[in-house]
């Protein structure tokens, strides 16, 4: 893939507009932007040349900047291409922060690529960019049947997966400097290695 080692320039959380969605597992995205932006002293503001909210955060003297789509989940395509092509990014330099279900509560992972699994924001992502970027992806868990998916990641966790997530979120957000950075090898090793507390994905 192009850019293997290019730094992350731009931070997108995924998530659904709306107080409703709030506390909801399909906004863990907005969670971790939020946080990020919270933890570095940034502060969003509404922006509708990109429809949706963005902030400016300095990493080790690097400028990042967060965004959250002001467009619902399976629109989010249109908001990330339109910041990416304001300040001329490209794809590989953007990390997409969202739930996923095939990894427990308290379990975060990074990835390059690979598919959406179902996943409605990262199909319209990749329809309108293709796949050629990072990934973190929050494990919310499976309610063990398919059909029950949707309802499951729109609907609020439990206090302990809850809680399971803010923790593997905060372990993320340890990674953020070095991804700014393009130590992504660094940043992968640190989080994928198992603590004694960690579920297993």
């Amino acid at each position: 893939m192009a850019g293997e080692t290019d730094p992350v320039r731009l931070i997108v959380g995924l998530g659904n507009p709306g107080t409703q969605y709030e506390q909801t597992r399909h906004n863990v995205g907005f969670w971790f932007a939020d946080a990020l932006v919270r933890t570095h002293g940034g502060r969003f503001a509404a922006q509708r040349k990109f429809n949706g909210e963005a902030a400016a955060i300095s990493l080790d003297g690097c400028e990042v900047r967060v965004f959250k789509p002001g467009a619902f989940m399976n629109r989010s395509g249109g908001p990330v291409r339109a910041i990416l092509n304001f300040y001329k990014l490209p794809s590989f330099s953007m990390l997409i922060a969202h739930d996923e279900i095939d990894l427990p509560p308290g379990v975060a992972r990074l990835k390059r690529g690979g598919g959406h699994g179902g996943h409605n924001g990262l199909r319209d992502v990749f329809a309108h960019l293709g796949t050629d970027c990072w990934r973190l992806r929050l494990g919310v868990g499976h309610p063990g049947c398919s059909d029950l998916v949707v309802d499951y990641v729109l609907s609020r966790p439990g206090k302990s997966d809850q809680q399971a997530i803010i923790d593997a979120s905060d372990q993320a957000l340890a990674t953020v400097p070095m991804l700014a950075a393009g130590r992504f090898e660094q940043a992968m090793q640190r989080l994928h290695t198992p603590r004694a507390d960690t579920p297993s994905a």
